[in-house]
């Protein structure tokens, strides 16, 4: 149950005067998931990303041009386009001692107009000025009020992300009402630590940043959203504790093996384990064997041998007699996993089988039946694997690859399905450590470092699209030494249909030039077809090979040795790293080419030049999170994972530590959370949606 004292923070917003259920479909858009209802609590979280400084009120001949601007203003005359031109736009002459501006509407209504800027009157006018035929302008100004509306106005005013539908002054007159009715709560946060650190409380915080005396109080690393921000933390690493602790409770069922299925598989690779391949084998290995059920997670850099290691420890419960599981989050990615550990498999007697939804008719229930009873060692899928209809016979490891794409819930339903399931967790993406902290504080941490041997240095450069003919003469002549390529568009989510297209484009106006040779391969496309159009690629029937990014991941094709990746500049470091490690795995030299659209950002400017410096996955990853904040680098815009509404890792991941060490010695002396403290915690952690962690609480 929730604390009542929380309610009036989760009132539906429809709650509020002015905001209908029109009004409210507009907001989901804006504060929270599809499909989820928005709350009081997600206004209030919704915080500023700058602001309007109105205590400097330039004259007009002072003003600088394509900057947010208070000036006052008389208002001289109206020009309202002429009737056979009704499109044209509504001009208002207006000036001071120095200047004149004209003040520009389109569609607006003439009378409308004329009430707001009366002739002769002084109206004070906030926008952007900008200059056009030499002359000042500000269209559809942002404020526009009389003298006694501006000695109202605060003088710094928040600026907030918006969506279409929503105006500036709808958000923040819903905010300021939102933030009257915000209860005063008990303080949860060690008050030693809050003194130290001159904390304001929760609510007085949540004020300071809506409603900011200096610009100063809107800085990420001011005290009050310091505050707020470590509120956020603390919540996230509680949860993972409790979670931890719930896991570890429930006893585990030792695995221990003599390891011969092991020794086989190592002696069907045709290369040697890596040192940090065998560190993380023989850590698994431990784990396994312990009484305690394990919570591990493998991270690694591109092509460290994730796949090896993980089979190494499904053989390890499936000698002991007993069945693993391998969860993929896409078909595509599940089938690749399937045709690498086959072979392995084959050459260790271990029984293998896949399951995706593709497997339908005769089919599924033959293989469910077979799993059921006991006659499939090792399955390979997609999220069916934790449908209701999947029951294995003894289920002893759960192996989960790619974790940012699946949340907390489907990680504890695949580990559901039998008996104290041991849990291993594989990430294709070296993970900063503030984010292993963050996701991953309730699981014990394996890195593979190393790279197996016989992988090739990638020639990285980067060039503007100006160039794009030079590229596909150079693609030509790849192509003609035998050579495979990968030619990347870029996928957006906000623009699915425009980025599908332009892959659809790009591969027409390749096939064109190299007929047949060619291929295409999209999220969009039924399974079957994109596993034929891959598979002739690794055959080699298809060289070039167009695609958007469901390649980015486990895609092997040793023979594919360029890759080109257009609008380089959309992508994250992570996922460019990514993308290129599908190259450099023949023995061919590799190249990369990455075109951007000129002229580029300062940040894409930077990812660009750290790319073609390093190719450590672990640099690569934290530089990632410095360009980017944490919502892009693990995905969790799109996944199920909480990204953080108030918390900016770059600014305040040095507050994790003792957010993580406060959890632990919380739980330490008050497991259950019955204490004073204990009480106002677990308001905490409703406050941010992490009170599954609160139902593991009664649990046994």
């Amino acid at each position: 149950m929730r604390p009542p004292v929380l309610n009036p923070l989760f009132a539906s917003l429809t709650a509020l005067p002015g905001i209908g259920p029109k009004l409210e479909k507009v907001f989901v858009r804006l504060l929270v998931r599809e499909g989820e209802k928005p709350r009081l609590v997600d206004l209030v979280f919704h915080l500023p990303t700058g602001y309007v400084d109105r205590r400097n009120q330039p004259k007009l001949s002072a003003v600088v041009p394509d900057t947010v601007v208070t000036v006052a203003v008389t208002i001289d005359r109206h020009r309202p386009p002429p009737p056979n031109r009704p499109r044209a736009p509504y001009n208002i002459e207006a000036s001071d001692d120095t200047n004149t501006l004209t003040i520009t509407y389109f569609n607006a209504r003439k009378d409308y107009l004329e009430k707001l800027y009366p002739e002769g009157a002084l109206r004070y006018l906030s926008g952007i000025a900008t200059l056009y035929d030499g002359h000042l302008q500000m269209v559809h100004p942002d404020r526009v009020v009389d003298a006694a509306g501006f000695a109202r106005l605060p003088l710094i005013d928040p600026v907030y992300p918006l969506t279409e539908g929503i105006y500036p002054n709808q958000l923040q007159r819903a905010i300021e009402l939102a933030l009257d009715r915000v209860p005063e709560l008990p303080e949860w946060q060690d008050p030693a630590w809050v003194k130290r650190n001159h904390f304001p409380g929760f609510a007085e915080a949540l004020r300071k940043v809506h409603r900011p005396a200096s610009p100063d109080d809107l800085k990420p690393e001011s005290a009050a959203w310091s505050r707020l921000a470590y509120d956020e933390l603390l919540a996230g690493q509680l949860a993972l504790a409790l979670l931890r602790g719930h896991m570890r409770k429930r006893a585990g069922r030792g695995s221990a093996a003599e390891g011969r299925l092991r020794a086989r598989i190592v002696a069907a690779l045709p290369y040697a384990l890596t040192q940090s391949q065998q560190r993380a084998t023989a850590d698994i290995i431990a784990d396994l064997a312990q009484p305690n059920r394990m919570l591990r997670l493998l991270h690694g850099d591109v092509g460290s041998g994730k796949t090896v290691v993980a089979l190494l420890a499904a053989a390890t419960v499936i000698e002991a007699g007993r069945q693993a599981a391998f969860m993929a989050p896409t078909e595509i990615l599940a089938r690749q996993h399937f045709a690498t550990i086959a072979p392995l498999a084959a050459a260790a007697g271990i029984r293998l089988a896949i399951l995706t939804g593709r497997e339908r008719g005769r089919e599924r229930p033959e293989i469910l039946s077979a799993l059921a009873a006991g006659d499939i060692d090792l399955i390979v899928g997609t999220h069916a694997l934790f449908q209701e209809d999947v029951a294995f016979h003894d289920l002893a490891l759960a192996i989960v690859d790619e974790q940012q794409r699946f949340g907390v819930h489907q990680r504890l339903a695949l580990s559901r399905k039998g008996e104290a399931v041991d849990l291993l967790v594989l990430t294709a993406t070296p993970i900063p450590r503030t984010l292993v902290l963050t996701y991953f504080g309730d699981m014990d941490v394996s890195e593979l470092r190393e790279k197996p041997a016989g992988r090739q240095k990638i020639d990285t450069r980067a060039l503007p699209l100006e160039r794009l003919a030079e590229v596909i003469e150079a693609v030509s002549r790849a192509l003609d030494d035998g050579r495979r390529v990968y030619w990347v568009c870029p996928l957006v989510e906000e623009s699915e249909t425009i980025d599908l297209a332009a892959a659809e484009d790009r591969y027409r106006s390749l096939k064109k030039r190299f007929g047949d040779t060619a291929e295409l391969v999209h999220g969009r496309m039924r399974g079957t077809e994109k596993d034929a159009a891959m598979a002739r690629f690794a055959e080699g029937s298809a060289r070039i090979l167009v695609a958007t990014t469901v390649i980015e991941v486990g895609v092997d094709v040793p023979a594919a040795s360029v890759m080109v990746i257009e609008h380089a500049e959309r992508f994250g470091l992570a996922q460019l790293h990514q993308l290129r490690g599908r190259i450099g795995r023949g023995a061919d030299r590799s190249i990369c080419l990455l075109l951007y659209r000129a002229p580029l950002g300062e940040t894409a400017k930077a990812r660009l030049a750290i790319l073609r410096e390093t190719d450590d996955g672990f640099r690569i990853a934290e530089e990632d999170l410095r360009l980017r904040g944490e919502g892009d680098v693990l995905g969790t815009r799109q996944s199920g994972m909480p990204g953080f509404r108030l918390a900016r890792l770059e600014v305040h991941g040095k507050l994790l530590s003792a957010a993580r060490e406060d959890a632990a010695l919380v739980l330490n002396r008050d497991p259950k959370l019955k204490s004073a403290r204990g009480a106002a915690l677990r308001q905490l952690l409703y406050l941010f949606a992490r009170d599954e962690a609160i139902r593991l609480l009664g649990a046994g």
